[in-house]
Order: structure tokens, then C-alpha cells, then sequence
């Protein structure tokens, strides 16, 4: 898999964002902080709700009702959304293989 640096900085950028929409690291002294299960059922929520503008805006362009920079835009998105998806995953995987193989 090669890692084109624009995509990964943009990864990276999702990243920080859903972090910062989260609270993540943020929390305020007694405030109850999002714990992980959360964050990870909302970066998940957003990012289907990423890919599903993607396929609206490909369809309506299919129909000539979206001008064509947006319809890029938001499969540019999707795109930068699923690359980050997969990469998680891969780094979900390889800590579980990783932990599997430990001796006991």
C-alpha cells in the first residue's frame, strides 16, 4: 500500500476533528469524559454519514442537478473517509494478531 502524503494529512485531519467534536483530551476538571466505545461508534456514524453524501451527490450529478466541483468534493471525501477506515482497521488487525501471538 502506498501513502500518498496529501491523503494521509488529510486522514489525519478527520482524525483530529472527530477527536475534537468528541471532547477527546479536552475534558474539563469533573466533567465526565466520552469514552472510547463512543468515539469510535461516532467517527463510524460519521463516516458512513461521509459516504452516503458521496453517493447523493454522484447520483444527482447523474441526473445534471450538482455542479461538477462539488460532486468531486464530496467523493474526494468519501474517498479520504474509506482510505481511513481501511487504515484503522489494518492497525485494529495487526494489534490483534500482534496480541495473539504472545506467549502466556
Amino acid at each position: 500500500m502506498v501513502a500518498i502524503p496529501s491523503v494521509a494529512a488529510a486522514a489525519y485531519q478527520a482524525i483530529a476533528k472527530m477527536g475534537a467534536e468528541a471532547g477527546v483530551g479536552a475534558a474539563a476538571p469533573g466533567a465526565q469524559a466520552a469514552n472510547f466505545g463512543d468515539f469510535l461508534t461516532n467517527a463510524m456514524q460519521q463516516s458512513v454519514s461521509t459516504m452516503k453524501q458521496g453517493e447523493t451527490a454522484a447520483i444527482k450529478e447523474v441526473a445534471g442537478k450538482a455542479d461538477v466541483v462539488d460532486v468531486v468534493s464530496a467523493v474526494n471525501n468519501a474517498e479520504v473517509t474509506l482510505d481511513t477506515v481501511v487504515a484503522v482497521r489494518d492497525r485494529v488487525i495487526q494489534a490483534y494478531q500482534s496480541i495473539m501471538q504472545m506467549p502466556i
